[in-house]
């Protein structure tokens, strides 16, 4: 536990769901108070509705599609009107969808784009007017993914969008250092969350994802959210704009791991 997160204030996008919702849960476990984005009709799964009943109004949910302006602008105003101001603000919202780079319609290219890295922007943008409003020195942390370094075929536009994300990270982070400001990067590989339950639901496809793991295990959501309350906290003082990798060693190259090739 990291016992100056609490009573802080933190904005999840994507945070009702999946790594947002994990990572929602264990800030409210340390204290926080968190204020956790979705776009669309907001799905009340048996883990939201836990955490709800449990930790009742430290915990506000809010419409808000990331890649709109004015909705970012709505979020963060909900997290200042609820909380007073905001301390740690994660970027998690994403999406992808696989195309051959051939067959791509630009929408779709673009609409990744638009939320994956412009989201980014848009949310980094709000929790550094907030901080410098109130003299604060805050944590960003953005969503990336083992993508920002391993090439992705069929997911051109996800992977340029997490490549984006890590130069946008240290950039932001280099500009805003003096001022102790913190921005971050989390880089998940292969982790067990509701956008790939199908595909780990096939045992096929399971044991060959795990091939690609050198700890031989698909990550739990759990583990992000570690990463996620260490990033936050004072005991990460001393970094900014680092990528930290949350994969099992699947950046390693693990067709060598055998001393192969």
């Amino acid at each position: 536990m990291y016992t100056d997160l609490q009573g802080k204030t933190a904005v999840v996008t994507g945070g009702t769901t999946g790594l947002g919702l994990a990572i929602v849960t264990r800030y409210l476990e340390e204290g926080m108070n968190v204020v956790a984005d979705y776009i669309g009709e907001l799905k009340v799964t048996d883990d939201l509705k836990a955490i709800q009943d449990k930790f009742g109004n430290k915990l506000v949910t809010f419409q808000a599609d990331v890649s709109n302006e004015e909705q970012v602008a709505a979020l963060a105003k909900a997290a200042t009107d609820n909380f007073s101001s905001i301390d740690v603000w994660v970027n998690n919202a994403g999406i992808e969808k696989p195309f051959p780079t051939a067959d791509m319609p630009y929408d779709e290219w673009q609409k990744v784009i638009d939320v994956n890295l412009g989201g980014v922007f848009l949310g980094t943008r709000a929790a550094l007017r907030d901080f410098e409003k109130n003299f604060k020195k805050g944590s960003i942390i953005n969503m990336s993914s083992v993508h920002q370094q391993i090439p992705w075929s069929t997911f051109a536009h996800y992977a340029a969008s997490k490549g984006g994300t890590k130069m946008f990270t240290e950039t932001v982070a280099l500009e805003y250092a003096e001022k102790g400001i913190r921005v971050n990067n989390i880089c998940p590989g292969a982790i067990d969350t509701p956008i790939n339950a199908a595909k780990f639901a096939d045992p096929v496809q399971k044991m060959q994802t795990q091939s690609m793991v050198p700890m031989g295990e698909i990550g739990k959501p759990e583990y992000v959210a570690d990463a996620a309350a260490f990033l936050a906290s004072e005991q990460a003082h001393y970094i900014t704009g680092t990528s930290l990798v949350v994969d099992g060693g699947m950046e390693l190259y693990p067709a060598f791991q055998h001393g192969a090739g």
